[in-house]
């Protein structure tokens, strides 16, 4: 007979404890996928930062605002036709609403810094959101160890910025951090609102429909251009489809230290993509910069990871 048969307390302890863990680490039954979750945040830094190496390019020929268009509206057309969303609490598709002014004022920001700045300087500017929302509240002193040398980072990559078309970049990707941080906290209570992650269709229609008119007024004619529609599509799968559906799954088993931990790896990522795809090398400076800001934020993240544990829903922690 089964040991279901006989309730929960007929399977060993350890037999429970080892179960438990492995769903932690390789998904839920309720969307998870079958692969360890560590594994699924890295595979979505490497999908995002390759997407934002294609955005460049777009970029160039289109202008950021057709580029953050496509790669919202082409995305949410995909999400929606695979899982089309449907509810009737209000609560809920108020905050995917909420969620999508965040994409489109986040996404927008980042790819005007990309248009003027390095990838990974970019990424490294914008990196201050989440590193604010790890720290926020937190009465352990070694938190603002971790704010100065993150502030030491972004100040001396900051230096190097004296042309004006770069301090705009360089203000660009400090809004698009803003954002960043709202999007952490606007995204925890979407996943809550939305557990089975239908929301974020909804936020990416949103959010496209936003910024339809800016993009038409602006670079109406790149819409019908079949370059740039190709070039946003792949921008939409690896930016928005791929990394989003990875970082849900993985995070219904990390812990959101964990997960942090992870995602500090953004900037070297983008300091690899930018320098293989883009031919944006970096001076020894601008890397000591970046490092400065992966450590900080490594480190703030892993003394919260501690203090939480595994949440029963989703978490949104940013791209």
């Amino acid at each position: 007979m089964p040991a279901s048969a006989h309730g929960v307390d007929a399977v060993p302890a350890s037999q429970r404890v080892r179960s438990t863990a492995g769903r932690r680490l390789m998904g839920r039954r309720d969307g998870g996928l079958p692969l360890p979750a560590p594994f699924l945040v890295v595979m979505s830094a490497l999908s995002v930062q390759g997407g934002a190496g294609v955005a460049v390019r777009v970029i160039e020929r289109a202008g950021p605002v057709v580029t953050v268009w496509l790669r919202l509206a082409l995305g949410a057309v995909m999400l929606v036709a695979v899982r089309p969303a449907w509810r009737s609490d209000v609560r809920a598709w108020r905050m995917a609403i909420l969620f999508g002014v965040v994409l489109a004022g986040m996404n927008g920001m980042f790819y005007a810094a990309i248009g003027r700045i390095p990838l990974a300087a970019a990424v490294t500017f914008e990196f201050w959101g989440p590193l604010a929302v790890a720290v926020a509240g937190s009465r352990r002193r070694l938190d603002l160890v971790w704010v100065a040398l993150a502030a030491a980072g972004i100040f001396t990559l900051a230096g190097g910025r004296v042309a004006a078309n770069d301090v705009l970049g360089v203000a660009f990707a400090l809004g698009a951090g803003a954002f960043w941080a709202l999007y952490i906290l606007v995204g925890t209570r979407l996943t809550r609102a939305w557990p089975d992650g239908r929301g974020l269709g909804v936020a990416m229609l949103t959010g496209g429909a936003l910024l339809l008119i800016p993009a038409v007024a602006v670079g109406g004619r790149w819409l019908l251009d079949p370059w740039v529609l190709g070039a946003g599509l792949i921008v939409a799968l690896f930016s928005s489809v791929i990394p989003y559906t990875l970082e849900l799954a993985a995070m219904r088993s990390l812990p959101p230290g964990v997960f942090g931990v992870l995602t500090s790896l953004d900037p070297a990522f983008a300091a690899l993509v930018g320098l293989a795809f883009l031919g944006q090398a970096l001076t020894a400076p601008e890397l000591a910069a970046i490092s400065m800001v992966i450590v900080a934020s490594a480190g703030a993240s892993l003394g919260h990871g501690r203090a939480h544990p595994v949440p029963d829903e989703p978490l949104v922690v940013a791209d």
